[in-house]
């Protein structure tokens, strides 16, 4: 679970505009989450429902953000990260720094998961050959017994 940091100043509760809201039950169960991961969202500064009395209130803006923090998690991006173009958003109140941060954020991810894949093909290469020694070994009918300390994989 990511770190807690104090993020109060990052998301103000909307003015009420009138539109729709919803209750954390219902967003919960429309985005298939817990109502603790919507309330950690809340402490971590990312979602920031009206409240009336006890209950939560959320509007259009915090079902988007919702919306948001799920794709950018599917992304690979961090809890900090996601917040990071909220915050440029509410900053400047214009796309342009945000975009240019979230293609930057992509560019990195992609990078990080190219090197990925090509780790795991050295992996998967790696293991092809020993599946195939393997089985030419157990082909010719070798049974010979491993010298002593010696591990699979030759190790």
């Amino acid at each position: 679970m990511p770190t807690v940091r104090p993020n109060a100043a990052r998301a103000q509760p909307p003015a009420d505009r009138g539109g729709s809201t919803w209750s954390i039950s219902d967003l919960a169960q429309e985005f298939a989450l817990t109502t603790r991961a919507i309330r950690f969202y809340e402490d971590e500064g990312l979602l920031s429902p009206r409240r009336k009395g006890t209950a939560r209130i959320y509007g259009e803006r915090e079902r988007t953000r919702i919306k948001l923090i799920l794709r950018g998690k599917r992304l690979g991006l961090s809890l900090s990260e996601i917040g990071e173009l909220f915050d440029l958003y509410e900053a400047t109140r214009s796309e342009r720094p945000q975009l240019a941060k979230f293609l930057q954020m992509l560019s990195d991810r992609r990078a990080m998961l190219a090197q990925q894949r090509e780790d795991i093909d050295a992996v998967l290469a790696e293991i092809g050959a020993l599946e195939r020694e393997c089985r030419r070994r157990l082909k010719r009918g070798e049974d010979t017994a491993p010298a002593a300390g010696a591990r699979a994989g030759g190790e």
